[in-house]
């Protein structure tokens, strides 16, 4: 019965549409930003691609591409798991295990280069049983010296399309060899003996995948028992681009839409609220006449029953169109495989709907709580003044919420590493439910501040706009709130992008000594140092809250210190050898590691080992955060060559085309650009969304001032004193959200900054300004435009 719909509410609704348009706009964008969150979030947990390599292949044995480990322990204990950088790979002697089972056929795959051209995928021949490579002409390769190319392939080889027994020269990860060509394939591609392409793989004890033919799936999960995974069916589909798709798009539905869901969740509350707040008069008039408590409620109630379902069905449309944008952005950008498609279904967009109506009754009944629970006799005078006094819940939230975000910024400015970062994450959340639930303090705090110069500068205008925000903080507050998160967040995200850019250009304009970089050398390359790329996880933390985080790594060969200066803090780079490794100073902190400890590491493809720190230094962020020899690397990345090859002095000829040291730096500023593209898109969804709420508020509060800006004309005002007014009001609510969004934002900056830089946030005073302009131009017109309505002649 508390939920039926009544009459009041329905005459409500549609007599006076205006009163409900703002929470109408408010629940719609809560709708499109959570459902749209929510569709890439599903999109994520559901993406998949066909087989491709393994099409033809009924069971294939490969290696889990993740590493898991526990988190706590006892009956709290969970598990976590991260994708290893690269390939991860199985044993070669499981194959011999697996043999008695069926036809078991080895599977590895690496680059190789020929004299011109690009690098191009080389295997085994066996794998033509599965992946339906025919040969044209001439032979399969059976001899260790014996080679098979594909018919695009041999013109870039520079073998041509002779006929067999042409030599070429391959560079293979283990060096430039000469092979004979015995046949032509289809396509691209080259073609080993399988014991040869082992050989040349650069892991010869480790195979990509074992396919196996007429095996019983479950004889050979006995087999395996455990140290690799079985796939049949969709799961045979091994692509390491589809699970970094799985990640980012789980990451921007999960973390991101979470915190885009609170912050939706704030403003679509805060508009119910002052819908209601706004007809106090009306609640107090019904309780005056003898409505009892239950009855407002029920309206309120219904009220929300009414017009969110609609604004949420109506909001999904806009949420879909979200999301199939931003994820055709991804995909233009390649952080998407083409075959992933986007998944929408009634789970996200009813999730979002419930969210919505779960959010405008909870507001509703917030705020109708003291009107519904007034004595009638005093329900019409309380109703003629706000009430000053603060709310016995709201205060104490509110406080607490100011002393938890001052503690994690005390704790993320002593802190550093990833344990800093961590925390500052939690200042901006805290310090923006402290702003919502201390919102009337604060706004009568901003408007006793700001309206000393207001009262200077502004004249009668300015005083009257004073006196008017001081009277008036609940409204005050519930316009300056979305103003406060619109700042605080875009402010966050954007300035850590800029940050973390600037910081990263500067050490390595700083730290790269050598004159010229050659991308993808040859390996038998003898000048220079060679650089091989890459990546590792750390394990950082300490007991039982230790966790993997990934970490940029070199791996290098020969003497590092003469084409890069790392800006050794402790230790020594002279002491680099096999077994050992230099770390940057952020990963050592987050490690809690220093020199001659033992750090725990997985290569990229998941092994497991445990160099001691030789020397910690503090170019990671540009150079790599993890420095350790390129022997130790051998056999542990995809690709099994080096990445790199820096030069000091003129480039010896034959080593193929160079860039200069800052022509380097600027493709790895190219290489940012995904993240500052992910940076900016998320500030602009969020931004927008809050500025839109802030624009709904103003316009929400300006309408329901009618009366009072009439009553000011009929006392003698000017339209041209009215509208000098607002403007003051506007720029004191604009003031304040621009200065509390800065605040909160620059506490949230400093510790995560120094965490992950070392340095102070890099603002560009451009761009802040912008951010400013856009505040302040936003109340200007969002408080101006509707007051021109509402005082037009006639009305």
């Amino acid at each position: 019965m508390l939920l039926r719909p009544n009459g009041l509410a329905r005459a409500a609704v549609r007599f006076r549409p205006a009163a409900f348009a703002g929470t109408f706009i408010a629940l719609l964008m809560t709708v499109a930003i959570v459902s749209a969150c929510g569709i890439l979030l599903e999109s994520g947990a559901r993406a998949s691609l066909p087989p491709t390599r393994y099409a033809q292949a009924p069971v294939v044995v490969a290696a889990d591409q993740q590493i898991r480990w526990q988190v706590g322990s006892g009956e709290g204990s969970y598990e976590e798991s991260v994708r290893v950088p690269e390939r991860a790979r199985v044993e070669a002697a499981l194959l011999e295990r697996l043999a008695p089972l069926g036809r078991a056929v080895p599977d590895v795959v690496f680059p190789v280069r020929g004299n011109a051209g690009p690098a191009v995928e080389a295997s085994g021949w066996g794998a033509s049983a599965f992946t339906g490579a025919r040969l044209g002409r001439g032979r399969a390769p059976v001899a260790a010296d014996e080679v098979v190319l594909g018919a695009a392939t041999a013109t870039a080889t520079g073998a041509g399309a002779g006929s067999a027994g042409d030599r070429v020269s391959l560079d293979t990860p283990v060096g430039k060899r000469e092979f004979r060509v015995v046949g032509h394939a289809e396509g691209t591609g080259v073609w080993f003996s399988d014991a040869e392409a082992r050989a040349l793989c650069g892991h010869p004890g480790a195979l990509d995948a074992v396919v196996l033919f007429d095996a019983d799936p479950a004889r050979v999960r006995a087999a395996v028992d455990g140290r690799a995974q079985v796939l049949t069916g969709a799961a045979r589909a091994v692509d390491p681009q589809l699970a970094g798709a799985k990640e980012l798009l789980i990451g921007l539905g999960g973390s991101f839409g979470g915190t885009a869901t609170l912050v939706a969740v704030f403003t679509a509350a805060g508009a119910v609220a002052l819908s209601v707040g706004q007809r106090s008069r009306e609640y107090a008039l019904l309780r005056a006449v003898g409505a009892t408590p239950r009855q407002i409620r029920r309206t309120v109630a219904t009220e929300a029953l009414l017009v969110a379902p609609v604004a949420g069905a109506l909001g999904c449309v806009p949420g879909i169109g979200l999301a199939a944008w931003w994820f055709g952005q991804l995909q233009a950008k390649g952080a998407i495989p083409a075959g992933v498609d986007l998944a929408v279904s009634w789970i996200p967009l009813a999730s979002a709907v419930g969210i919505g109506l779960v959010a405008a009754l909870l507001a509703g009944w917030a705020a109708a709580r003291r009107p519904a629970r007034i004595r009638p006799g005093q329900a019409l005078a309380e109703a003629a003044v706000e009430r000053l006094r603060p709310g016995w819940i709201r205060t104490p939230l509110g406080l607490a919420a100011v002393a938890g975000g001052t503690v994690c910024a005390g704790l993320a400015a002593g802190g550093s590493g990833e344990d800093a970062a961590n925390a500052a994450l939690g200042v901006v959340m805290l310090f923006m439910l402290a702003v919502a639930l201390l919102g009337p303090l604060i706004a009568r705090a901003c408007a006793a501040v700001l309206g000393l110069p207001l009262r200077a500068a502004g004249g009668a205008s300015g005083s009257l706009a004073a006196a008017n925000s001081r009277a008036h903080a609940r409204r005050l507050a519930s316009a300056i709130t979305p103003i406060v998160l619109a700042m605080a967040f875009s402010s966050t995200l954007v300035f850590l992008q800029t940050s973390q850019e600037r910081a990263a250009r500067q050490q390595q304009e700083a730290g790269l000594l050598a004159d010229h970089v050659i991308t993808d050398p040859p390996s038998d390359a003898r000048a220079g140092v060679a650089i091989t790329r890459t990546s590792v996880l750390v394990m950082a933390g300490s007991g039982g809250e230790r966790r993997l985080q990934s970490a940029s790594a070199q791996g290098v060969a020969g003497d590092v210190t003469t084409v890069q200066d790392l800006g050794v803090r402790e230790g020594s780079l002279a002491a680099l050898r096999p077994g050992t490794v230099a770390v940057d100073r952020s990963l050592a902190d987050s490690a809690h590691a220093a020199v001659g400890d033992r750090i725990e590491l997985r290569l990229p493809d998941g092994a497991a080992a445990t160099p001691e720190i030789v020397a910690v230094y503090t170019r990671g962020l540009g150079l790599g955060q993890v420095t350790l020899p390129a022997a130790d690397l051998t056999g542990h990345t995809t690709s099994g060559r080096a990445t790199e090859l820096l030069i000091r002095g003129p480039v010896p000829a034959g080593l193929g085309p160079a860039v200069t040291a800052s022509g380097w730096t600027t493709a790895q500023d190219l290489d940012r650009e995904l993240n500052a593209w992910a940076n900016t898109t998320m500030a602009a969804v969020l931004g927008g969304f809050a500025a839109v709420a802030a624009a709904n508020t103003l316009v929400m509060t300006v309408l329901d001032r009618r009366r009072e800006l009439q009553m000011l004309r009929l006392v003698g005002s000017t339209r041209r004193q009215v509208f000098r007014m607002l403007r003051w009001e506007a720029l004191l609510i604009g003031g304040a959200g621009v200065t509390l969004g800065s605040a909160i934002a620059l506490a949230t900056l400093f510790p995560l900054t120094k965490a992950l830089t070392g340095a102070p946030p890099h603002i560009p005073p451009a761009l802040y300004a912008s951010f400013a302009a856009a505040a302040l131009t936003l109340g200007l017109t969002a408080t101006t435009l509707p007051a021109r309505w509402a005082l037009r002649p006639g009305r």
